[in-house]
């Protein structure tokens, strides 16, 4: 997950720096296409169909079930401080007690106790197969998702890839805030402070960024003693010259923009940790494959960013100075399509997603 995790920034931020109209002029343009991005996200997680189907052919092929039983799944959803405290093992019950201890792992880093809600019977929470007309409530954290993601990838158009990696650990903070105003979650004094730090954190990047000069790195390279006469030190050191500009053109932004970028990408953890908290409340009480949760999502996902990207098409469309805009969906196409470089990305954004 973090390699692919990794992967997805870094081929999203490759995308972003490929130049699709005026490449010769001193205003090129870049793709830019954050809500196209999105779809793609959505596509790689509709992929999980097909391991789905696959996984169908080969259980039929042995002469096996290819799903789990409902009745089978044990959900154990986490309980607050107040109902672990209210609730013992009975005197001599090691088995229950053992069953306590072994489930002492942590479902998410908000979570005050990892150990499993249990009444006063001892029974475990009982969850309904989710199926039908209910499916679509996965449609809402899906929307979320959406609305985070797209946030996500605008905001990485004006920040550089490490600054908008940083930006994204502000999530913690949300998820915990919701997860204890929605989830009646319990949160230690030692978690709060591990959320203030993990904020501080990510203001210091921001402030960093904010402060980073216009035009990247300048002047001459540290130790600069390039020799006149001698051709293969003169060509290494135009080499390391060519390289260090390349690197600061790409990811050179102004202030304005990185703080702009930083604010978006922030404001987009608000809808990421309100998807994982619509997730949870969801699958607390219906049950179904986590594989099939993923792909129905990216299937809601998919058809409401299409509709959606119709919509702004046809409403915002294309800049007033004729440069296709973020919103310009027949642009957009036209270009994954017609550049080769944005087109393996895209694919290879698709798996990794998925």
């Amino acid at each position: 997950m973090l390699l692919t995790g990794v992967c997805n920034t870094l081929l999203t931020k490759y995308q972003d720096m490929q130049c699709v109209a005026d490449c010769d002029t001193k205003r090129p343009k870049n793709f830019e296409q954050p809500v196209l991005q999105t779809l793609q996200m959505f596509v790689g997680e509709s992929g999980c169909w097909l391991v789905v189907f696959l996984t169908y052919l080969i259980c039929r092929a042995r002469g096996v079930s290819s799903t789990t039983p409902i009745d089978d799944i044990a959900y154990q959803p986490v309980g607050t401080r107040d109902s672990e405290e209210g609730v013992r093992p009975q005197d001599g019950d090691e088995e229950a007690e053992g069953n306590l201890s072994s489930s002492q792992t942590l479902v998410d880093p908000t979570n005050a106790i990892a150990k499993p809600f249990i009444d006063a019977e001892g029974v475990l929470t009982e969850r309904k197969p989710l199926k039908g007309w209910k499916v679509t409530l996965l449609a809402l954290p899906a929307i979320c998702d959406i609305c985070g993601t797209t946030l996500m990838n605008a905001g990485l158009l004006l920040t550089a890839a490490s600054i908008y990696q940083m930006t994204r650990g502000a999530l913690v903070l949300f998820v915990g805030l919701f997860s204890v105003v929605f989830l009646k979650r319990h949160l230690s004094g030692w978690k709060w402070a591990s959320l203030f730090v993990v904020v501080l954190g990510v203001a210091v990047v921001g402030l960093a960024g904010a402060l980073e000069k216009k035009g990247g790195l300048s002047g001459e390279l540290p130790g600069d003693t390039r020799p006149p006469k001698d051709e293969k030190l003169d060509l290494m050191y135009s080499a390391m010259h060519l390289a260090r500009d390349a690197v600061s053109t790409l990811e050179a932004h102004t202030a304005a923009e990185t703080i702009l970028g930083i604010f978006m990408i922030a404001g987009a953890q608000i809808f990421t940790a309100s998807q994982f908290v619509l997730e949870e409340s969801i699958m607390e009480r219906y049950s179904m494959d986590p594989i099939q949760v993923v792909g129905w999502e990216g299937v809601f996902g998919f058809t409401v960013t299409l509709i959606g990207m119709g919509i702004l098409h046809a409403v915002v469309g294309r800049t007033p100075a004729g440069r296709g805009g973020y919103f310009d969906a027949e642009e957009g196409f036209r270009e994954v399509f017609h550049n080769r470089a944005i087109a393996v990305t895209s694919v290879l954004i698709m798996i990794s997603i998925g």
